[in-house]
């Protein structure tokens, strides 16, 4: 019989103008089993009220990201023995700078607007370091039938909570969404205008915590510091009187 551990629950409960609170529950569960069985087991057996996203417990979709013990996670790949001890306890709350829908579930649509507003590829050309060989990529090129590959951002909004810029300014439009528009580039003056602003790559205070909880390793502090490296080289093109590459293409 697989070892079962003794957990203490408490979820942040929140349905409408209501104020946030925790309600706790006991349970008992493998140490190998995910946060998100957990949450699953509650709703099935406890509470069936609690609210709380999930799609294909793989993480491929990014629904089910919440904050657990203070850290923002991928639930669905998240150990119970990762987080916490038998006998421990597990704090549940959704992710912070995104407005609260209900319990564990936050309104991702300010995301999904803005990714769309800077052109965020849902594919980009694979590269010689993504494993496919330099002749295989040139002669797909040659083919017109370049190889691509999905990108990697699942848009669960993990990054937009664990960042202090998006704390500090809600018109901050975030790492998830700059890092699509350096995915983009080169950028039009679009996605330019959005990008090249106080509330875009210049927000950024560099903690880089974004990275850090990223579950897909698209690695957004580290474009986004891509992003103000090419769009000050544009400044100073334009300083100098020079056509960006996108210009000379025109």
């Amino acid at each position: 019989m697989s070892e079962k551990w003794s957990l203490h629950i408490e979820v942040q409960r929140q349905k409408g103008k209501e104020q946030p609170h925790f309600d706790r529950f006991d349970l008992e569960i493998s140490p190998e089993a995910t946060v998100l069985d957990a949450v699953e087991m509650i709703w099935a057996f406890k509470d069936r009220s609690l609210c709380f996203g999930h799609a294909c417990h793989h993480s491929t979709c990014g629904a089910c990201g919440m904050r657990v013990n203070g850290v923002e996670k991928l639930t669905c790949i998240t150990l119970i023995s990762e987080v916490t001890q038998n006998g421990g306890t597990l704090r549940l709350q959704p992710l912070r700078n995104l407005p609260v829908i209900s319990d564990l579930v936050v309104d991702l649509t300010p995301l999904y607007h803005r990714m769309a507003e800077v052109k965020h590829p849902s594919v980009h050309p694979v590269e010689e370091n993504e494993g496919v060989a330099s002749q295989q990529i040139a002669q797909a090129g040659k083919s017109n039938n370049p190889y691509t590959r999905l990108a990697d951002c699942i848009e669960c909004g993990l990054c937009i909570s664990v960042c202090p810029a998006a704390m500090t300014s809600p018109a901050y439009i975030g790492p998830a969404v700059l890092a699509g528009a350096q995915l983009a580039v080169v950028m039009d003056e679009h996605v330019c205008a959005i990008v090249d602003t106080q509330n875009g790559v210049w927000r950024c205070h560099s903690a880089y915590e974004c990275s850090e909880v990223c579950p897909s390793h698209v690695q957004p502090a580290q474009r986004i510091m891509q992003l103000r490296r090419h769009l000050l080289s544009q400044r100073i093109r334009r300083f100098f009187g020079l056509q960006s590459l996108h210009q000379r293409k025109q």
